[in-house]
């Protein structure tokens, strides 16, 4: 092993695939490299794809539901020197994903599971499979305080170490440059689906009407591919319609275009107020909402573990899930405060210094050089 270049093996989705777990990887893989360490991918898919430009070389497949691509996955994380394991119920086959325990069965070099999701009362199968994965490897890395107790009190995590490291985000300068006149823009991004809570943001828009200038609510992002393959596009459809039905069609708009990092950072900067509606109690992590204080943006959020530990200090307001009057209250009272809205920016850019891909990979090769000295790994 050259100490100057460890090589890391993640087995994850990845780009082109547009999910958070690929950009997520992407971003801390790139941060890797930059400090000199090899990065590679072993591509978790739902079915074989024609190859496709990716910024990570890959160097194998593992294909949902298809147990022939088990082996060669593990040969290849085998040939890295960490494996790096994203952990989500839904990227792998099986019931609850549990053919990731297959893999991480056969990995033999020093492995740290990602966890995405932890969830305070999973079902029975689910307890057994993410226990098995937390036995299976050397580390575990969850990104937030809240996660980490889950995990602790719902799971079994034996002598596995376990680690807080946030989810990274693209820090830029930002500050409120919005003149009173124009209309205040209320932004939500991301894949969408069901129970992503967009129909409760669209419906207190109804309470936002009489504000001078009117806000705009925009909805930027594609549908989930998962949702997109199974059901179509019912879920931006319904929402399409709700506007309609409401008389907001000039106020309320989709986009649902491809943009780049570049493209994506100009919009959330844009933004007077981020707001994530979710309806999940148990959205362990947010990436959307670690990109939106890294660039400064109030929030409100619904109240889910993630946004409750960051936002606690002031950069946001926590509302209930699934209460449109509630959205419309906090969205009012951000709009029409310049001095609060101003002051939890600054929270939101002060929270920032420590979310940059940079200082959450040196925090993820700093574990490293711990769990090799744990493991007795020559470096």
């Amino acid at each position: 092993m050259n100490a100057n270049a460890i090589s890391y093996g993640f087995l994850s989705s990845g780009p082109p695939t547009p999910c958070g777990l690929a950009t997520f990887t992407s971003s801390l893989a790139k941060e890797l490299e930059r400090t000199r360490n090899i990065v590679s991918l072993v591509r978790v898919l739902d079915h074989e794809e024609p190859a496709s430009p990716s910024k990570i070389p890959v160097i194998g497949h593992l294909l949902a539901d298809d147990r022939r691509s088990i082996a060669p996955a593990i040969k290849a994380l085998n040939q890295c020197d960490v494996a790096i394991v994203q952990h989500e119920y839904g990227l792998y086959g099986g019931p609850d994903g549990e053919d990731v325990l297959r893999v991480l069965h056969g990995v033999e070099v020093p492995s740290i599971a990602i966890l995405h999701t932890v969830l305070a009362n999973p079902m029975q199968h689910q307890r057994e499979v993410l226990n098995e994965v937390v036995r299976s490897v050397d580390a575990v890395v969850v990104m937030t305080e809240s996660a980490a107790a889950i995990l602790r009190e719902s799971f079994f995590v034996g002598s596995t170490p376990v680690r807080v490291i946030a989810h990274g985000a693209n820090v830029v300068a930002s500050t409120l440059p919005h003149e009173t006149a124009r209309a205040p823009l209320i932004l939500t991004w991301g894949l969408l689906g069901p129970g992503k809570g967009i129909e409760w943001v669209i419906e207190a828009m109804v309470d936002l009407v009489d504000l001078l200038p009117t806000p705009r609510y925009v909805i930027a992002g594609r549908t989930h591919p998962k949702v997109l393959a199974r059901e179509g596009e019912r879920y931006r459809e319904g929402l399409i319609l709700k506007v309609d039905d409401l008389g907001l069609s000039q106020i309320v708009s989709f986009d649902n275009s491809y943009r780049d990092l570049l493209s994506l950072t100009t919009l959330i900067a844009s933004a007077d107020v981020v707001v994530l509606p979710y309806d999940s109690k148990d959205q362990a992590t947010s990436g959307v909402l670690v990109d939106a204080i890294a660039a400064g943006r109030p929030v409100v959020a619904t109240s889910f573990p993630h946004a409750n530990e960051l936002l606690g200090s002031g950069a946001g307001i926590i509302v209930n899930r699934k209460d449109a009057h509630a959205i419309a209250s906090a969205l009012r009272e951000i709009i029409s405060d310049p001095d609060l809205a101003d002051r939890m920016a600054r929270e939101a850019r002060r929270l920032a210094e420590g979310l940059s891909w940079e200082s959450v990979a040196k925090q993820y090769i700093a574990m490293n050089e711990v769990l090799f000295k744990r493991l007795d790994v020559p470096a």
